[in-house]
């Protein structure tokens, strides 16, 4: 039962990951692909999560929080990089 389960957690997470990656390379705006990244990131959080919940450990709680600390940065310095264009267009 348990490798059924493992079999379908990295069936779901795999297609769900290729159709992200489909997103961010024909995304037709830089907002697109940023939020496909997060998404990604997203995405390796919950499979490392289900990783830990599998094999009952806690070893990759400090790559969850890194991982986690990158989507938060790259999001908010995507989105002032944004603003920014935006506002020296409207100039």
């Amino acid at each position: 039962m348990t490798t059924v389960l493992i079999v379908l957690i990295c069936a779901v997470f795999g297609v769900a990951a290729l159709m992200t990656v489909w997103r961010i390379i024909i995304g037709p705006s830089i907002l697109d692909r940023a939020v496909a990244s997060d998404v990604l990131l997203t995405l390796l959080i919950c499979a490392l999560g289900a990783e830990m919940a599998v094999n009952h450990h806690t070893r990759t709680l400090p790559v969850l929080l890194i991982v986690a600390a990158v989507g938060v940065f790259g999001s908010v310095s995507i989105a002032r990089f944004v603003a920014r264009r935006d506002s020296e267009v409207d100039r």
